[in-house]
């Protein structure tokens, strides 16, 4: 029996997402035990229908996905009645027990509802109400740690119900303890260095690692180790899982490990703290020996292999962001609000056009033939690096709204190595 799922990404990599789930659906072991088909992508996610132990395999192989959401039922609505009847008519005793807990979270675009918590409530209310009838008795409401999340989206004239198949949300590999100052999400530096282009067998370089996640993504790329396989999904504690796909599945991952290899991956941080983050997530990642790390104002980096490759950082943004809602966002998207990116003053302004100025000065003088990345929150790093970017990609850090900064390093052809664009102001 063919079901159908959506696969929520972070907004800009919705292309990126489809392009790995049909690389998973391509794996041997996932035509043979778990097939499925991509659909197109839509504005915050991808769909895919198949098996349930679809389910299982995108939890497992997809390193830019959020979750992944099995769409139950979708209907339109005038009241919250209709949509209590919706949640009603929904066999959920074939996905959980009276014993088991849940949660519900409604999110809406354009709903003429007045109150989503009122509408989550009628949802619980519908669900507890049927597995009263089915099984006699009710499950409880757990909001830190459900066993099953019911997500609802509402637009202006339907209601969608999703039953959360990943449990905690797919950027938490189980390595990561300490997180660092502002961390980016695994996703997202996943969704990063795909759009980057980067192979495995290139140089790969992060000169502002902080705690590491963009190193070690990419050495689990390298390493072919799944990004999910250090933990737990929902889909193992909910009705109708199926272990044998679920064990065929996990016995292939472990036999494609790539041995271990000399990598062409490193790092440098200025915070010898951050170091010693990047240290402990590489080790409780599985990856082999050291991380590949070295303490160095990125100012004044060099490049640590001789063949060129590709430069990729996240630098902070230097300025202090407010966020402001503008409205809920829907379970298969990310949240639509705006971050309000307040001004720097006049000292910050400086520091920041110094710090730009001298980075963009060390990838002319030392990183000839390299490409370089910069995901940034601050759009106008280009012109405080005075160099023109090849391509601009927008992207969101949550609310933040983000470039990746693409920039050619070119040798010789061009002065100082890279086009020049006007200074900053």
């Amino acid at each position: 029996m063919s079901h159908s799922f959506f696969v929520p990404c972070p907004r800009g990599l919705e292309e990126a997402l489809a392009a790995e789930l049909r690389e998973i659906a391509a794996r041997p072991e996932v035509v043979r035990h778990a097939p499925f088909a991509v659909h197109a992508g839509q504005t915050g996610g991808v769909a895919f229908s198949g098996v349930p132990a679809a389910a299982y395999a995108v939890n497992l192989h997809a390193r830019i996905a959020n979750r992944v959401l099995l769409r139950l039922a979708a209907q339109g609505y005038r009241n919250e009645n209709d949509i209590y009847g919706l949640a009603l008519a929904q066999r959920w005793e074939d996905h959980i027990t009276p014993d088991q807990t849940i949660r519900v979270d409604v999110t809406a675009h354009q709903s003429p509802l007045r109150s989503l918590n009122f509408t989550a409530l009628r949802i619980k209310d519908g669900i507890c109400d049927r597995m009263r009838d089915k099984r006699g008795a009710r499950p409880s409401v757990d909001t830190a740690s459900p066993d099953a999340r019911i997500f609802a989206h509402l637009t202006a004239t339907d209601c969608t119900l999703y039953l959360d198949t990943s449990g905690d949300p797919l950027f938490k590999r189980g390595w990561r303890q300490e997180k660092g100052e502002a961390p980016l999400k695994e996703t997202l530096a996943a969704g990063i260095l795909r759009l980057s282009g980067w192979q495995p067998e290139q140089p790969f370089y992060d000169p502002m690692c902080g705690s590491g996640t963009f190193l070690i993504e990419a050495a689990q790329i390298a390493l072919n180790h799944a990004p999910g396989a250090a933990r737990s999904f929902a889909f193992e504690w909910l009705g109708g899982f199926q272990p044998a796909p679920w064990q065929a599945l996990r016995e292939a991952e472990a036999a494609g490990r790539r041995k271990p290899q000399q990598l062409l991956i490193a790092g440098s941080d200025i915070s010898t703290d951050m170091l010693a983050i990047t240290h402990d997530n590489w080790a409780r990642a599985g990856l082999p020996g050291a991380a590949p790390l070295k303490q160095v104002d990125a100012r004044f980096v060099k490049p640590p292999f001789e063949t060129p490759g590709v430069v990729l950082m996240n630098p902070p943004y230097g300025t202090r962001i407010a966020v402001r809602g503008a409205r809920r966002a829907r379970p298969d998207e990310q949240s639509d609000e705006r971050a309000d990116v307040v001004p720097m003053n006049p000292r910050e302004e400086e520091a920041a056009n110094q710090f730009a100025s001298a980075f963009a000065t060390t990838l002319k003088q030392h990183f000839a033939g390299w490409t370089a990345y910069i995901f940034t929150g601050d759009l106008s790093m280009p012109r405080r690096m005075r160099l023109k970017e090849s391509r601009r990609t927008p992207l969101f850090n949550g609310p933040i709204e983000c470039r990746l900064f693409r920039f050619e390093m070119v040798r010789g052809g061009m002065r100082n190595g890279a086009a020049e664009a006007p200074p900053a102001r």
